[in-house]
């Protein structure tokens, strides 16, 4: 991020303090600064014709006391009802948590003096991403959730090498990460200006898709998409309802599907899913690999947590499925620490659809990031560099040839002797003894350590908010 955006992203951020004595979360003030920076950003880009007369940026900004407060609130409702396209979807149900008059009137006034310029000229986008990033790495609020890490994210992208003409989705996009990475690196791999009119109009309307649950993020991808001068269909539903059956024919497919198990243990709704179950994560595994086209070369690059590899049941059903009907050709274990929820253990699956539904994986290969990896955090954070042996086996044609500890070839026949077990490829630990006897314990015994470390932090953190 270049220097001008980032005392932006800062100066933006700490307006957070502002607001702190109505009583507003991170959260809420991401989404409150989003309907006032639409109004500024709108101005900016030239776009505010499509914003009604009356409520623009030049409306908002000189207005004062209980008059700014009303109007305010009256603007919120008048453009989620009376807008029209993007600005209808973005205040959508939209209300202000901003109390006093005062505080928002120091919000407005602060963002009118920014630099706009510096900004214009550096990506608006780019600044709105490094507040989504700020965001996330407040454990207060909760968005860590919804944001994959960038180098992670990259790294599928680059992996994937989605091409102009092609279609990408995203079932599960929380604020669009994987579109936005994919649509810069489109752009560095092609001269965009170069593009024939009905090229460019594709890639800005109908290239990137999405689908996003939780009406507050689809708010905050609209704007993501909207900054970086993209307008594809972000849907606000559930992708495992009856709307996802009509995702379906795309090229490239990247995602990492929210964890855990539905409410109640209820299944999903969808009619077109061979092994509903009530885990989320094997159910969007089905979604995004039914999804892809049977055409040749479509693919995905998909965020899972281990038990999707080992889960007995339907998990191993659809794992078999999953290896019939297309080459999973490579599995990512990622080092634990890297997402917001503490000790969480993640891997990235790669995989190509077929274009018939049997047979397609012949041999399965494995990364190990995992074992005798750094600690990440704050004090060490994640980064692109740690990919780079993975990236240069991943991309070697013969694979064979790469040595590396980390990188090991299985067969699907024996994995088909594991009862179709994923939960394979990681290396000797070298912080374990190497007993057999002393070994699985200790093993356990770390693991039961973390959870119980990250059960404390989560309660350390009620307790301060409980006050």
């Amino acid at each position: 991020m270049a220097l001008g955006t980032q005392e932006i992203v800062n100066k933006l951020w700490n307006l957070c303090n502002v607001l702190r004595d109505d009583g507003i979360t991170y959260h809420q003030y991401l989404n409150e600064l989003t309907y006032i920076l639409f109004l500024k950003m709108a101005e900016e880009t030239g776009e505010d014709k499509n914003i009604p007369e009356g409520y623009r940026w030049s409306d908002l900004k000189d207005k004062e006391g209980i008059e700014l407060a009303n109007f305010y609130r009256q603007l919120l409702l008048d453009l989620g009802t009376q807008g029209k396209g993007k600005v209808k979807e973005i205040y959508n149900n939209a209300q202000t948590s901003i109390k006093e008059p005062a505080n928002l009137r120091k919000v407005i006034k602060h963002i009118d003096e920014l630099d706009w310029y510096s900004a214009r000229d550096e990506g608006l986008g780019e600044m709105y991403e490094g507040l989504l990033e700020k965001n996330a790495s407040e454990k207060k609020s909760g968005a860590g959730q919804y944001f994959t890490p960038r180098p992670l994210i990259n790294v599928m992208v680059r992996m994937l090498d989605p091409k102009v003409g092609e279609r990408l989705n995203d079932p599960a996009c929380g604020t669009y990460g994987f579109m936005i990475s994919a649509h810069h690196y489109i752009a560095e791999q092609n001269d965009i200006y170069a593009l024939s009119e009905k090229q460019n109009d594709f890639l800005v309307h109908e290239q990137y898709s999405g689908c996003e649950l939780v009406d507050d993020t689809h708010r905050l991808a609209l704007m993501n998409a909207f900054l970086h001068g993209l307008s594809g269909n972000i849907v606000n539903g559930d992708s495992l309802s009856s709307m996802g059956e009509d995702f379906k024919n795309y090229d490239v497919v990247l995602a990492n599907p929210p964890f855990g198990t539905k409410k109640g243990g209820e299944r999903p709704t969808r009619s077109d899913l061979v092994y509903p179950t009530s885990n989320k994560q094997l159910n969007f595994l089905q979604a995004i690999y039914r999804s892809l086209h049977q055409r040749g070369g479509a693919r995905a690059s998909v965020v899972l947590p281990d038990n999707v590899l080992f889960e007995d049941g339907d998990g191993q059903r659809i794992r078999k499925d999953l290896m019939e009907k297309c080459n999973l050709h490579t599995i990512l274990r990622l080092p634990t620490g890297i997402f917001y929820a503490a000790g969480v253990k993640t891997n990235v699956l790669f995989f190509e659809r077929g274009k018939i539904d049997k047979g397609n994986t012949k041999d399965v290969w494995f990364y190990d990031m995992r074992t005798n990896m750094p600690t990440f955090g704050k004090r060490s954070p994640f980064a692109e560099k740690y990919f780079e042996d993975f990236e240069k086996a991943y991309q070697t044609k013969d694979r064979t040839k790469i040595k590396d500890e980390r990188w090991n070839c299985i067969s699907r026949e024996e994995i088909a002797k594991k009862n179709d077990s994923l939960d394979l490829g990681l290396i000797a630990d070298d912080s374990i003894t190497n007993s057999d006897d002393l070994g699985e314990p200790i093993d356990i015994a770390k693991e039961a350590l973390s959870e119980l470390a990250a059960i404390q932090k989560e309660l350390n953190a009620i307790i301060k908010e409980l006050g």
